[in-house]
């Protein structure tokens, strides 16, 4: 029924657009490129994303970092022959072998813009195609208020071989998401099938809802870089113990400590970048929603936006890869299990602990990946001023400055010690481990 639905929305968008009157331009063999297009359609596109994946059920965090990757490298693939001096990726990323991607017709003018309006509507309906029927409504009625004014730029022949191209791109990079066996990801993020192990210090499901584990063989997925999973894996925390001279009873001391005594600050840091699924855009989404902002502050071209989203979108996908494996490796308690048993049974943390094991931290993971690819594309020093939850009436979202990425990602990831969610080495090891993913990202032949 959904898929009756969704031909109808693009039959009727097509309708919208076929009856208004406009100027019919003779063809012209057109050299156009990206720098001539606004990359705001791009951050337009990847809002939608961010709201239908807050709104969509299943989209939990690895769900939809693998989202927002694939959407980047369409974006990409499909403006990436209307620039001057980018590759294309395929041949340079795991299993996207050369030929993958139509390439455009030699001697043909193309509408980049047009192309990438095309590639990211039809990827979007894909990737979320069990998202309500108004939030599909609003992707093709976004890819029509695009088309619509890509008609007054260009000629009627260039303009419908841009959209057949971003079309025929889009197949290609949903085909070769498909092949990684996770395009209904969102179904199974409780699987059944998944016996945790026991052992001493082993995890066990956390309160309040006490779920079974999220996505257990998330850290088999197919990554970007296999040397994103195989060569970031982290040392080992320290040995398990509930000895209160151990090194890891020390850890878990300074959970309880720091999180039972929070200062106003710090539980507004905890709550700001605690994103959790359902309420936001998850915390790959808050990610992507800083290099979007940065993008607009810098009024940002579509070529730059699309190796951005890209990058970023990428790093995040094999940051959670990498380190979902960990997590499952080590099968690690959680910070509220081991306090309840050995040091306060009635302990309660200012956030919710999510259902997977603890080492290492996903949040930290992430940020430390996003940073490493933003500081490569924008600066090391850059300072940019996070605006993403400035919105919201449930938590204190009031904008948040930074003289850095890697300034941002250290407050992301000391956020999870502070919402009693992380153990310190949890925490550092996780930063260090997304970085590495983030140099191995941003050491791709992006640039010819």
């Amino acid at each position: 029924m959904k898929k009756v639905l969704l031909r109808l929305l693009s039959l009727f968008a097509l309708i919208l657009v076929e009856s208004c009157d406009f100027n019919e331009k003779p063809e012209q063999v057109l050299n156009t490129f990206t720098s001539d297009v606004s990359g705001e359609i791009a951050q337009e596109y990847i809002g939608l994303s961010i709201k239908i994946t807050k709104e969509t059920a299943g989209f939990t965090p690895p769900v939809a970092a693998r989202s927002y990757a694939y959407l980047g490298l369409a974006l990409y693939e499909s403006v990436v022959n209307g620039t001057t001096d980018y590759n294309t990726l395929q041949g340079l990323i795991n299993d996207f072998s050369v030929g993958t991607v139509p390439a455009p017709e030699q001697g043909k003018g193309y509408h980049w813009g047009e192309c990438a309006n095309r590639a990211l509507s039809i990827m979007m309906l894909k990737l979320y195609s069990s998202a309500s029927l108004a939030n599909l409504a609003a992707v093709t009625a976004l890819e029509h208020k695009y088309e619509v004014q890509f008609r007054e730029e260009t000629d009627l022949p260039t303009l419908e071989r841009s959209k057949a191209y971003g079309e025929a791109v889009a197949d290609a990079i949903f085909n070769y998401s498909a092949s990684d066996g996770q395009v209904k990801a969102y179904t199974s993020n409780f699987p059944a099938s998944y016996v945790p192990p026991k052992f001493f210090g082993a995890w066990e499901p956390t309160p309040p809802a006490f779920q079974r584990a999220l996505q257990p063989y998330w850290g088999s997925v197919r990554p970007f870089i296999p040397a994103n999973v195989s060569g970031t894996q982290p040392p080992k925390y320290p040995d398990f113990s509930t000895d209160p001279t151990s090194k890891f009873y020390a850890e878990g001391l300074e959970v309880y400590k720091v999180s039972k005594s929070l200062t106003a600050e710090q539980k507004i840091i905890a709550e700001f970048w605690s994103d959790d699924p359902g309420k936001t855009g998850t915390p790959p989404g808050h990610s992507i929603s800083i290099a979007s902002q940065v993008l607009a502050q810098e009024k940002a071209d579509l070529g730059k936006a699309a190796e951005t989203f890209a990058k970023v979108g990428m790093a995040l996908h094999d940051a959670f890869v990498s380190c979902w494996k960990c997590k499952y490796d080590f099968n690690l308690m959680r910070p509220i299990t081991y306090i309840r048993q050995n040091m306060d049974p009635n302990y309660v943390t200012l956030l919710s602990t999510p259902p997977f094991p603890e080492y290492t931290s996903g949040h930290s993971v992430q940020a430390g990946a996003s940073s490493v690819v933003l500081s490569e594309v924008f600066g090391y020093a850059y300072a940019f001023t996070d605006r993403t939850h400035e919105a919201r009436t449930d938590i204190n979202g009031a904008p948040r400055s930074f003289k850095s990425f890697e300034e941002a990602a250290n407050e992301a990831a000391i956020s999870r010690l502070y919402g009693g969610i992380h153990y310190r080495s949890g925490i550092d090891f996780g930063v260090q481990q997304g970085m590495k993913i983030g140099r191995n990202i941003a050491q791709l032949a992006f640039k010819r």
